[in-house]
């Protein structure tokens, strides 16, 4: 026991020592103002400005509400450890709030409105961090993680904003975003899962990753539909498909009776295809010798 908690310490010892060291090592990230320049301004209808980009964010109020109660009502999800109600909880909130925070800054972009935009998905994504260290490491250091991880990425956020006037530093937030982007595929790919279903783990990273090259092509994607519709648009129709594939594998999984990995699995599924395939040429060869013979 006392072996498991230094190895845990280490852990975080570890995180820490790499964090300050890329803090120092790496040069800041500054917000460009050209961000808030958006390729959509139209003001289509009641008034709205920047119409479809706000109104784009709905479908994330609709989803974090449908999946904050199916956390409560009935144990629809099936979920019998306390850190995973609290962590699914905590993300389905921050999904929720991602509706508010990013509509009210998409009605007038500037650096003191993209904080309500960023803060929500950042609870999301600390949040999903922790429930992916319960799923795959360890229940406990999962459950005492949600808050270290959550307000981690609050001050990620409060660091950049505090800091705008003396640093202007995107550093801590970058790092808090693009992590676990990088991170939960190839946790999911590479460590045994407690439950079934993990391939929507990655339809919802596949999902986030065409909402980031959506957000860089704003203006191009923008030009392609003939000032239809925006990049941006679609990256927050795009990015609303995280929380839906991430719903659907909740609704549908149970636990898994053989620990096995997407790796594993995707392995043994291929070294299955190379029998088949060997025994099919077999097949046919010892029928071509025969239909010789005759």
């Amino acid at each position: 026991m006392e072996e498991e908690r230094k190895k845990k310490l280490y852990g975080w010892g570890a995180a820490v020592v790499i964090f300050v060291v890329l803090m120092i090592v790496t040069p800041a990230i500054p917000q460009s103002q050209e961000y808030h320049d958006f390729a959509d301004h139209r003001c289509l209808f009641l008034g709205i400005p920047n119409t479809l980009n706000v109104i784009s964010n709905f479908p994330f109020l609709v989803v974090g509400i449908v999946g904050l109660i199916l956390c409560y009502h009935g144990n629809y999800f099936r979920l019998s450890l306390q850190g995973e109600l609290w962590g699914w909880s905590i993300f389905f909130l921050g999904v929720a709030a991602v509706a508010f925070g990013s509509s009210y800054y998409h009605l007038k972009p500037n650096d003191a409105r993209l904080v309500w935009d960023r803060l929500p998905m950042t609870i999301a994504f600390t949040s999903i961090m922790a429930i992916f260290i319960i799923e795959r490491i360890d229940e406990k250091t999962g459950t005492t993680s949600i808050i270290p991880l959550v307000v981690a990425g609050i001050l990620s956020i409060l660091y950049w904003r505090q800091a705008y006037h003396f640093f202007d530093d995107l550093r801590p937030y970058a790092l808090v975003q693009f992590v676990p982007c990088i991170v939960i595929p190839l946790m999911a790919i590479l460590m045994p899962p407690m439950y079934t279903h993990s391939s929507y783990w990655l339809w919802a990273a596949a999902f986030y990753l065409i909402a980031k090259v959506e957000e860089a092509e704003d203006k191009v994607i923008y030009k392609w539909t003939h000032h239809v519709v925006s990049g941006h648009t679609l990256k927050h129709l795009c990015a609303a498909m995280v929380p839906v594939f991430l719903t659907i594998m909740l609704a549908k999984r149970s636990i898994e009776p053989e620990r096995k990995s997407l790796f594993q699995a995707w392995r043994i599924y291929w070294i299955e295809v190379k029998e088949s395939r060997g025994k099919t040429e077999s097949l046919n060869c010892e029928y071509s010798v025969v239909t010789t013979s005759e």
